[in-house]
């Protein structure tokens, strides 16, 4: 979670509104979802805990938020845009390296080491939290009074152009940059593969920065004489980097800038940024009642909307939401019931207790999920505990199938993690690869959780529970497996019957699918060698999965 330094006099001075260290710590800070980590004098270390909301990672965020509770302001704070005939063209050769850029104007600063202190910190959080360490998105600050528009991002090979870094005293290729230049060793790996690499320059053809790596040194450096800002983001999604503008552009009108936008030809469309245009979302008042436990009226919900940057009106059985452009949090009407609930202060919310009398116990299917794992103990297996999330890689690739439905993160922050698992024997693999430098024999084993594509559930997807056993030796094969498998069904009070199967993952001849009362609840095999390959193991391994959930079910016919 992103931890941010700001200035108590600095920030009653943007809320206007004067309040204790001690204050923030215990009441005010709380409101924006933030602790107090350490004060330093003046300096408040804020632990922001919100992670889906960069809008508060800074002092202006924080503030603007903070401004709503404790002043006469409510509802969204409205920026005035001004137009500008600036225009930046988008080169067609970013298309498939970094395809996206947005910028804008703030005119008339007054920049002091306390702004430009604010302005690197909310840089720094933006791009390597919300931005996911630059790769969804980068930005770059430069002095408006040493940019001629027009304006154009394009792509270049890396020894076509130099300029001179951010800091540094002497002109550089691309390539030279990401060698030698800390931020280009840093951040290198995400152009370094494409054969062009991306650069954005004026209408002298002077380079103003190279995304996502380094800014230039003569027009991206900001000091306390610099009047006018002009700021760019570019990325792969053209919807995030229009929130982190909105962020560090509102940011600087807080402190008295003045917005201009700017003209973006991306050639079948224009566009101008930055946009303020507010989000709009409805919320049923049965669903608010039903989540919160409070009736409250609609001028109530007004107000505590309106207090937490909201603006509202009715709309038939719901209210009709409008909110900040620059928040990006708001993926359901729960989002904005949580809000309503900040709003009106849990700690003054009366608990209930049920009008019901209940008996606790452990859930039948856990007694039988339990008895399942404990049976593997006995054969000497050793039981995980894997992530449920993987790769696609992993899932697929290496095991030797050709890609079936699945559940993937939007914005991973690594290629290891972008998927949720389906199904758990590549779970098992990986553990082996993980370990060949271990002891064989191996058997290992584990109870865990599957997502499986489901477009009839509310979430379009369920979560089952599978066993999946598997043993790494010389004499791993099919009747081991088989032993092992009759052993646990068997124990489990049901009969089966097994049939061969071809499976890509298996050996040909040495696979089977298992069904029980005719429905099919496992597949059981030796691994195939060039799936042995893929994970670099070396043993023959033998292995099954079975669906513990369908088990339960029809242990229970």
């Amino acid at each position: 979670m992103p931890t941010i330094d700001i200035s108590l006099k600095d920030l009653q001075q943007l809320v206007g509104k004067k309040f204790s260290a001690e204050e923030l710590e215990s009441e005010v800070i709380l409101y924006a979802k933030g602790e107090v980590d350490g004060i330093d004098g003046d300096t408040i270390k804020v632990d922001c805990k919100d992670t889906n909301r960069p809008d508060l990672w800074s002092t202006e965020g924080l503030a603007r938020l903070l401004a709503l509770k404790y002043t006469e302001e409510s509802g969204i704070r409205e920026y005035k845009i001004e137009e500008s005939d600036v225009y930046i063209h988008i080169d067609r050769s970013v298309d498939n390296i970094r395809p996206f850029l947005v910028a804008a104007i703030v005119k008339d600063l007054k920049v002091t080491d306390t702004l430009i202190k604010q302005l690197i910190q909310i840089q720094e959080k933006v791009c390597l939290t919300y931005g996911r360490k630059r790769k969804m998105l980068s930005m770059g600050i430069y002095d408006f009074d040493k940019v001629t528009a027009p304006l154009t991002y394009k792509a270049v090979k890396p020894t076509a152009m130099k300029f001179t870094p951010l800091e540094e005293e002497k002109e550089m290729t691309l390539k030279e940059i990401l060698e030698v230049h800390p931020k280009g060793k840093e951040y290198g790996h995400l152009i370094k593969d494409y054969p062009l690499y991306p650069l954005f320059v004026d209408s002298k053809n002077k380079v103003l920065s190279m995304p996502p790596i380094i800014n230039s040194n003569e027009s991206g450096k900001v000091t306390d004489e610099t009047k006018n800002l002009f700021i760019e983001l570019t990325g792969y999604n053209l919807k995030a980097i229009k929130v982190g503008l909105n962020i560090v552009v509102a940011a600087l009108a807080d402190r008295g800038g003045k917005i201009y936008d700017v003209e973006i030809d991306y050639g079948e469309k224009k566009i101008r940024t930055p946009d303020f245009t507010p989000k709009k979302a409805k919320v049923r008042f049965e669903e608010i009642e039903r989540i919160t436990g409070l009736k409250l009226s609609l001028k109530e919900l007004k107000e505590l909307l309106n207090n937490y940057g909201y603006n509202v009106k009715k709309a038939k059985d719901a209210i009709e939401v409008e909110y900040p452009s620059w928040r990006q949090d708001i993926l359901h009407p729960v989002d904005i019931i949580e809000d309503i609930l900040i709003a009106s202060d849990y700690n003054a919310i009366e608990p209930l207790l049920p009008k019901i009398a209940t008996q606790g116990s452990i859930d039948e299917k856990e007694i039988f999920y339990e008895k399942a794992r404990n049976l593997l103990v006995g054969f000497g297996a050793q039981e995980l505990l894997n992530f449920t999330l993987t790769s696609k890689d992993v899932l697929f690739k290496k095991m030797n199938i050709k890609e079936f439905p699945n559940t993937e993160i939007a914005n991973p922050v690594s290629q290891r993690w972008t998927t949720l698992r389906n199904w758990l024997l590549p779970s098992l693999m990986n553990f082996f690869e993980r370990n060949t430098s271990q002891e064989y024999p191996q058997q290992i084993y584990e109870v865990g959780q599957a997502i499986i594509i489901d477009e009839k559930a509310e979430t379009g997807t369920r979560t089952v529970t599978r066993l999946a056993w598997a043993q790494a030796a010389n004499n791993a094969n099919f009747t081991k497996a088989k032993q092992i498998l009759d052993f646990v069904l068997s124990a489990l009070g049901l009969e089966y019957h097994i049939e061969e199967t071809e499976h890509n993952s298996f050996i040909s001849g040495r696979c089977a699918r298992v069904s029980v009362k005719g429905k099919k609840v496992a597949y059981i095999g030796e691994i195939h060698p060039q799936v042995l390959e893929n994970f670099g193991i070396e043993f023959p391994i033998c292995a099954f999965e079975l669906n513990l959930t369908e088990l339960f079910d029809l242990q229970k016919d």
